[in-house]
């Protein structure tokens, strides 16, 4: 397995996709990735020279955000917005969603599993 930024990408898969599995590189960046090294996008990784892998490796560490770096700045940026008592921030803290979805009847991902509320009396007991 060819190791590129730190992350052991998949042996049997065209290079392209092998680049997806850095975090911060999508599809987009893979094939401009390829084109700047001038290295052919349906070679497999494990055909990949040392040449080659040091290429791309250059040129991740010169131009794009990724992996450990990456989730730092993110969690930072999330931290915050936190700090600073925004909406968007209150939302992260609460574990709600942040993005404006609806949290009425589902949301359930960020929410967690139902939470049953006792002593919830239905309209044929009150009376």
């Amino acid at each position: 397995m060819p190791r590129i930024a730190g992350v052991d990408v998949p042996n049997n898969k065209p290079v392209w996709i092998a680049l997806t599995y850095i975090q911060g590189i999508g599809r987009y960046f893979a094939h401009e990735i390829l084109k700047e090294a001038q290295i052919d996008e349906t070679l497999k990784a494990k055909d990949l020279s040392e040449e080659e892998i040091t290429k791309i490796a250059g040129i991740l560490a010169r131009s794009y955000v990724i992996e450990g770096q990456l989730r730092r700045t993110v969690s930072q940026n999330i931290s915050r917005l936190k700090d600073i008592a925004c909406y968007r921030g209150i939302r992260h803290r609460r574990g709600l969603p942040v993005r404006g979805q609806s949290t009425k009847c589902n949301a359930r991902t960020r929410k967690g599993p139902k939470k049953t509320v006792a002593g919830k009396k239905g309209v044929k007991e009150m009376r």
